[in-house]
């Protein structure tokens, strides 16, 4: 089992247990049934209530070991110093505030497309830090501060999955 297969698997047991321990009635989640990485980012009601009830430290420190950026990268998206994030690991406050807790699953989305367009992390890095003639010679990874670069980035990934190339 390779070192993708072991995160997925632990991505898919702190989802189920962030699921089954936070207040998600009014969201369907079915009662006895887990939640899994997959279904979570495929599910728009799943990310609103995840993203109300704030990702906890522990799902994001996952999550960020997941995705190819550095703690730098997130403390960019996040709009918060290193140091603060490394706080977060540590304070009493474990779960993210709802403005962060979006910008987490944005990037967490931003990946899986990615990965399924490249097929595996190292490719998905590359093209991430390459200037892109189609984003305005921007390399990718500098759009991805608020979701409008966001949707950018996912529309030319999408783009390149279909083989359509400006």
């Amino acid at each position: 089992m390779g070192a993708v297969s072991k995160i997925e698997l632990r991505l898919d047991k702190e989802i189920a247990s962030f699921f089954k321990s936070g207040d998600f009635s009014g969201y369907p989640v079915e009662a006895g049934k887990p939640v899994s990485y997959a279904d979570f980012l495929e599910n728009k009601m799943l990310i609103i209530g995840a993203i109300r009830n704030g990702i906890p430290y522990s799902l994001f420190d996952l999550i960020q070991d997941y995705t190819p950026f550095t703690e730098s990268d997130w403390a960019n998206f996040l709009d918060i110093s290193t140091k603060s994030l490394q706080r977060y690991r540590t304070s009493s406050e474990h779960h993210f505030k709802p403005i962060h807790s979006e910008k987490i699953i944005e990037m967490a989305e931003v990946t899986k497309v990615g990965l399924d367009v490249f097929g595996n992390m190292e490719k998905l890095r590359l093209w991430l830090n390459t200037p892109n003639y189609a984003l305005g010679r921007l390399k990718p990874i500098e759009l991805l501060k608020d979701s409008y670069g966001k949707e950018l980035v996912i529309s030319e990934l999408t783009r390149i999955n279909y083989g359509i190339l400006v």
